[in-house]
């Protein structure tokens, strides 16, 4: 009498891991594409949130900030803390992308007449490729190196 076999022989897991194997190597650096667009785009979102922030803080003290964090969520607005963006933007690091505050030059009164924005990946090729700048005029430059000038491309 011949006994019956249950389960699977070595080959056939062996087969069955090969395939999981390979149709992981194919995903898993499409994965991580993705995630670097997806911080990249969170970047660009923050930029156009710091420059719409920017501009209040003008309008409302008569300046831009001197420094991101008088942007910062506080229980009363005030210049020093606007609640004008949340904290983690606040602190300077968002979604793999490290932004750097640098304020313009003051005027008589002691307000600052402009401000640069860079915002760099924390880990070039993981956490993003390219790095973005914005200043008071308002347009976002790109810069496929991962640091990005005033005299980059202006992205729409």
């Amino acid at each position: 009498m011949k006994k019956e076999q249950k389960g699977f022989s070595l080959i056939e897991l062996l087969i069955v891991v090969a395939i999981i194997l390979i149709i992981a190597a194919i995903a898993i650096p499409k994965l991580l594409r993705s995630k670097m667009a997806a911080n990249e785009s969170s970047a660009v979102g923050s930029m156009r949130t710091l420059n719409t922030a920017s501009v209040t803080y003008s309008t409302t003290y008569g300046g831009y900030p001197p420094a991101l964090t008088n942007l910062a969520p506080a229980a009363t607005a005030t210049s020093t803390s606007a609640d004008l963006i949340d904290s983690v933007l606040a602190a300077g690091t968002k979604s793999g992308y490290k932004f750097t505050w640098t304020a313009g030059t003051t005027d008589a009164n002691g307000n600052y007449l402009g401000y640069s924005i860079a915002a760099a990946p924390t880990s070039q090729g993981t956490t993003g490729q390219r790095g973005f700048f914005t200043d008071q005029s308002g347009v976002i430059r790109a810069d496929p190196s991962g640091t990005a000038t005033v005299n980059s491309t202006p992205i729409s």
